[in-house]
């Protein structure tokens, strides 16, 4: 009786490519709620994940280049307020 998988000589593709997949969307909520909270914080994330995701061939390339624009974008919209606000954060 064996309680574990049978160990592979390498790494499952699907895997890969699901892990990939899963990346990208999170990359793109992430930096789609980035824009409204939080967005020092998420838009780094979002770019990384989704930068990730591409790098590891996502079948959602799509969804990985919008959350790397959405990423970047949040700390577009948190420079711009900052310099607005003369401060180092910003509110709505």
């Amino acid at each position: 009786m064996h309680l574990t998988a049978p160990v592979t000589g390498g790494t499952d593709t699907r895997t890969r490519t699901r892990d990939a997949d899963g990346m990208a969307v999170a990359s793109f909520i992430l930096g789609l709620l980035g824009l409204l909270v939080l967005n020092i914080c998420l838009g780094p994330i979002a770019i990384v994940l989704a930068a990730v995701a591409l790098g590891r061939g996502t079948a959602r390339r799509g969804r990985a280049w919008l959350g790397l624009a959405l990423g970047v974008a949040d700390l577009a919209v948190l420079v711009i307020a900052m310099q607005v606000s003369n401060t180092i954060s910003w509110s709505l």
